[in-house]
């Protein structure tokens, strides 16, 4: 079938490089209407990393509301941790934490993040990147301790209601992490691409959904705005880092103002707002291999989609363009 303003031979080209890839499932939608399918979109899987973007679409209501304050310190908040948290690190403000930046170098309580953490103590919070798992996880616990929901029945009410969710089941989400090395456990999400497309669209729509406000579209601009360059992210795909979101630096236009959601084995949801596109990328693995990971039971590494290759197809979606 042809779609008004794409090329089916150039989205053929792109899918052949499908074909060795990873991949399990992908979609393209533009303006909300689906462009191309590829696999089994209702397919519910482990998101990994891309549930962070989401942790930020959460928050915007919540700050919206003044119940959390991005100039609050983690002191402030009472968090701590097992082994204490240094008067440095306390001074850590929420929004450090959203960019990753908290300098809170405390052992994390859950895999994939950067392990070669520095001394700490020594680094100024909101000075230096450092993908950092205990920053992420200690969103979540910010989050509940403010708005009293959990994340997972703020993931329901908030977004997967309102948008009409096709696939989600709240009891599939889950905590994971180690036992005893920090009280902060990581809020892992297992959605669908056809679910997470619609959080996307979202996106794209400036945060509103049949005529409701569902994100402020003030904090999706302020979330997607690159707060870390790629030279100060060290990232070899020319990321930059905002709240949560990784931020392309493709030259390409079409990319103008584009956000990524970017998890382990493959897991991304791009929107390019200069196109009205979204493009899901899935690479699904199973729960019990997740689970396991997330406990530490295994170190099993899956073939996976990285990052670089995924924008090299996103590259040839924007050619597929008439």
């Amino acid at each position: 079938m042809e779609v008004a303003g794409w090329s089916l031979a150039k989205l053929r080209e792109m899918e052949a490089k499908l074909y060795p890839m990873a991949t399990t499932s992908m979609m393209i939608a533009q303006g909300g209407e689906v462009v191309y399918r590829y696999g089994n979109l209702s397919d519910v899987s482990y998101l990994a990393s891309a549930r962070k973007s989401i942790m930020s679409m959460l928050f915007g209501r919540y700050i919206a509301e003044g119940k959390i304050d991005l100039d609050m310190t983690i002191g402030e908040i009472a968090i701590d941790d097992n082994d204490g948290l240094l008067p440095l690190e306390k001074t850590a403000k929420v929004k450090d934490l959203l960019t990753s930046s908290s300098g809170v170098y405390h052992a994390a309580g859950s895999p994939g993040g950067n392990e070669n953490t520095p001394e700490r103590g020594k680094t100024k919070p909101g000075s230096v990147f450092l993908y950092n798992n205990w920053d992420f996880n200690v969103l979540g616990a910010i989050f509940e301790k403010r708005t009293g929901k959990t994340v997972f029945e703020a993931l329901k009410e908030d977004l997967a209601d309102p948008l009409g969710f096709e696939d989600f089941d709240i009891n599939r989400q889950r905590m994971m992490g180690y036992e005893n090395q920090s009280r902060y456990l990581a809020y892992h999400l297992f959605l669908s691409a056809r679910d997470m497309a619609r959080l996307g669209q979202l996106m794209l729509q400036g945060g509103k959904w049949g005529g409701r406000t569902i994100v402020p579209e003030s904090w999706i601009a302020e979330s997607t705005e690159m707060r870390f360059t790629p030279e100060q992210t060290k990232s070899k795909e020319g990321l930059g880092y905002g709240y949560l979101w990784w931020i392309p630096t493709s030259n390409n236009p079409s990319f103008k103002g584009a956000f990524l959601m970017n998890g382990n084995f493959g897991q991304f949801v791009l929107c390019l707002p200069a196109i009205d596109t979204v493009v899901v990328h899935r690479r699904a693995v199973t729960d019990e291999f997740a689970i396991a990971r997330n406990q530490g039971k295994t170190t099993y590494e899956p073939t996976k989609v990285s990052v670089g290759n995924f924008l090299k197809i996103a590259e040839a979606v924007v050619d597929a363009r008439t």
